[in-house]
């Protein structure tokens, strides 16, 4: 696997797709967006709960793209009612917010620790939804096949990185074809590491 063969896979499969993913990214964008706007509040019990919700659905948005992506790398072509197609979501979230911890956790310990755990948890929701993997189970898969190929991998994330600040600077707008490559791409990366292939 190179880097290049990942970006260039991954904007193929966009391009071939882009209405659908598009449509899905900026569906995402107005839930968070309304979700965020309507459930505030002053009073910190419900704020919290609040939050919660919110970071549910945040994690549960995440794992659509992921579910979307991993159609693509075995030659699907994903419509819209495609990114839902998987029933584990309670480990789904527990992984998500196992992650979100040791990350945060990593980031209050001057800030490497949690790149490096953002780094290697990178795969968590391609192994619970593609292999379903418990959530423990599911970080260490991550941790162990990212370690497999590191350094290539390290690169890949950097420019992923990269592409997604791009299209921040693009008034956000650009961030509609960034992030489906950068799930893409990385999915690719998860498959053709696993497996050694992808369809």
């Amino acid at each position: 696997m190179s880097v290049g063969t990942a970006i260039g896979y991954a904007f193929n499969k966009f391009k071939d797709n882009a209405l659908v993913w598009v449509g899905i990214v900026l569906i995402a964008a107005i839930i968070q967006g309304v979700l965020n706007f309507v459930l505030s509040s002053d009073n910190f019990v419900l704020g919290l709960i609040f939050s919660v919700i919110v970071g549910v659905v945040a994690l549960l948005i995440q794992a659509a793209l992921v579910r979307g992506a991993l159609h693509e790398v075995d030659g699907i072509k994903p419509a819209f009612g495609s990114f839902f197609q998987f029933g584990n979501v309670v480990s789904v979230v527990i992984a998500g917010v196992l992650v979100g911890i040791a990350t945060s956790i990593g980031f209050v310990l001057l800030i490497i620790p949690g790149l490096v755990i953002t780094f290697f948890t990178w795969w968590t929701f391609q192994f619970v939804i593609d292999r379903g993997d418990e959530p423990i189970p599911a970080i260490k898969a991550s941790a162990q096949a990212i370690a497999s190929n590191g350094g290539t991998l390290f690169v890949l994330a950097l420019a992923l990185v990269g592409i997604n600040i791009v299209g921040a600077l693009l008034l956000g707008i650009g961030l509609l074809a960034s992030i489906p490559i950068t799930i893409i791409a990385g999915t690719y990366a998860y498959r053709v590491t696993v497996r050694g292939h992808v369809a």
